[in-house]
C-alpha cells in the first residue's frame, strides 16, 4: 500500500493511493500515527471512502509531525565526497582526493546519527522558504524508515519487521552556515534548523511493498537535470542495523523516523554545484515515488561564486 496525509479543502485527511493514481480516503483514521498503530493487516480491510484526484487535493507530509526523527550517516561515499570538498569553504586550497579523506574509525563500528527538527516538517510540492543567514543552497537525498511497531533492545535480525513502511526524505542543507558552526565539534544546528528544511514524501510506501530495501535506485533532478543517480544498496549500515542501534536501551514508537544518510553523489556539495531562487527539486526512490519542492530564496538569485571563504 502507499498511503498519504493531504487535505482537500481545510481538512485534513488520510488516504491510500488506488491503481489508478487517486487517492481514497481512509476515514477510520484521524491521521496517520493512528493509521500506523493500526497496522498493515487492518489497513489492508479497511473501508474505502471518497477517492480524490489527486489534481484536486495537496499532498502534506506523511507524517506532518513525526513523533522523533533521527538522520544517519550511512553511505560512505558521501563523506568521502563531502569532506574532499571542503575547500569550498575555506577549508583548504583545493579539492582532496575522496580515496584519501581520513574517517574516523567509529563510523565504521557503528551507524552515527542527529535528532532532527520534526517542527519544520514539510510534503510534496511545499516550497522550501531558504534562511536569511544562508546563501549556499543545498539538497540531500535519502531515504526514511517508518516504525510501525515498537520496541526496546531490538535484535537487527527482528529489526525490519518493525518497519512500517518508506518515504523519501529531503534533508536540507543551508551549508554555508552548517560548515561555520560545526567547527563548534556540536551540532548540526541552523545549518539543518529552519522551517521547511525537512521534506517528506510524496507518500509512505508499506514495507512489504518495497521488498528488499537495500536495492532501491535513488536520484535527484534540478530543474528537470541529473544530479544524482545511486542506490541503497551501498549503505554501510544497513536499515535493519539503524533499527536495531536506535533502540538501544531506548524504546521505539510507531511513526518515527529514520533517515538512510545521504546516498553517495546525493548533494551538491560533493559535486560542487548548489541551487538558487526558484529551483525545482525532485528527489526519486524506486517503488516510492517523487518527491518535488521549489526553493523559495529571493536572497539567492544567482549561486555565489566558489570557492567561497565562510570561516
Amino acid at each position: 500500500m502507499k498511503l498519504a496525509t493531504f487535505a482537500s479543502g481545510n481538512i485534513q485527511k488520510v488516504g491510500a493511493v488506488t491503481s489508478d493514481g487517486g487517492l481514497a480516503e481512509l476515514s477510520d483514521y484521524p491521521d496517520m500515527l493512528a493509521a500506523i498503530e493500526a497496522g498493515l493487516p487492518a489497513l489492508q480491510k479497511a473501508k474505502r471512502g471518497k477517492v480524490h484526484s489527486l489534481k484536486d487535493i495537496r499532498l502534506l507530509a506523511p507524517i506532518p509531525r513525526p513523533p522523533r526523527l533521527r538522520d544517519f550517516l550511512c553511505f560512505e561515499l558521501h563523506v568521502r565526497q563531502s569532506r574532499a570538498n571542503r575547500y569550498l569553504f575555506g577549508m583548504g586550497t583545493e579539492r582532496v582526493d575522496p580515496a584519501k579523506v581520513e574517517i574516523a574509525k567509529v563510523w565504521y563500528e557503528r551507524p552515527i546519527y542527529y535528532k532532527g527538527n520534526t517542527f519544520s516538517v514539510v510534503g510534496h510540492d511545499a516550497e522550501v522558504h531558504w534562511p536569511s543567514y544562508s546563501r549556499i543552497i543545498d539538497y540531500e537525498l535519502e531515504i526514511g524508515l517508518v516504525i510501525g511497531r515498537g520496541g526496546k533492545n531490538v535484535a537487527k535480525k527482528d529489526a525490519l519487521s518493525h518497519v512500517f513502511g518508506y518515504t523519501i526524505f529531503n534533508d536540507f542543507s543551508a551549508r554555508d552556515e552548517q560548515f561555520i558552526e560545526m567547527q563548534g565539534t556540536l551540532g548540526p544546528a541552523k545549518g539543518k534548523d529552519f522551517d521547511t528544511g525537512n521534506a517528506f514524501g510524496p507518500w509512505i510506501t508499506t514495507a512489504d511493498e518495497i521488498g528488499d530495501p537495500q536495492n532501491l535506485r535513488m536520484m535527484a533532478r534540478v530543474n528537470g537535470e541529473t544530479w544524482s543517480d545511486g542506490t541503497s544498496r551501498d549503505m554501510k549500515h544497513g536499515f535493519a542495523d539503524v533499527v536495531a542501534y536506535s533502540s538501544l536501551e531506548e524504546t521505539l514508537y510507531p511513526g518515527e523516523i529514520l533517515g538512510s544518510g545521504t546516498v553517495g553523489g546525493g548533494c551538491g556539495n560533493e559535486q560542487g554545484r548548489f541551487m538558487k531562487h526558484g529551483d525545482v527539486i525532485e528527489l526519486e526512490v524506486s517503488g516510492i515515488g517523487v518527491l518535488r519542492n521549489r526553493i523559495v530564496a529571493p536572497h539567492v538569485h544567482e549561486v555565489p561564486k566558489l570557492p567561497i571563504k565562510v570561516l
